[in-house]
């Protein structure tokens, strides 16, 4: 995939990530119509810690020499950061104005800037554009568990 189409790629998640929540009513965010599997409200907040998190690590690369990029435990997140108390909407919000503002700067860098690394503390070296292609990716992978809640939902409805 160009540099192109991953920044088209990751420019279109957010909206994506909000089409595909507001195709459920907000009183269902919550539910757990999967068994064993996280609510959509849990999924947009997993979303929305790791969104600066992989933005943070972008800038690094671009402002420092071979920065250290720490990882993120999601099982850690998702149990001491009260998913259950927080506002999609503004888990949606942050998403989006995270990704727009790194798309300003990463539109507005040289070709080259997206061979820069840092050392991330579990996977290693990474480039940039490994960066931006994992950041991108993140929300497409979860969003059919979305879709897949969403069903299960309206399955729960019909007679």
């Amino acid at each position: 995939m160009s540099i192109e189409e991953l920044l088209q790629h990751y420019e279109q998640g957010a909206q994506e990530l909000v089409n595909a929540v507001c195709q459920t009513v907000p009183e269902n965010w919550s539910s757990h119509p999967v068994p064993g599997k996280w609510s959509i409200q849990q999924v947009v907040c997993h979303l929305a810690d790791f969104e600066p998190i992989f933005a943070d690590r972008m800038k690094r690369i671009l402002a420092e020499d071979n920065p250290t990029l720490f990882g993120g435990d999601p099982v850690a997140f998702a149990a001491n950061l009260q998913y259950d108390k927080r506002d999609v909407e503004q888990e949606l919000q942050l998403i989006v104005l995270v990704r727009r503002q790194m798309s300003r700067i990463l539109r507005s860098i040289d070709i080259e800037a997206f061979q820069r690394t840092g050392v991330h503390s579990e996977a290693g070296p990474l480039t940039l554009e490994t960066i931006l292609e994992r950041s991108a990716r993140h929300i497409s992978h979860h969003i059919p568990f979305i879709h897949e809640k969403t069903a299960a939902l309206k399955a729960q409805r019909s007679p």
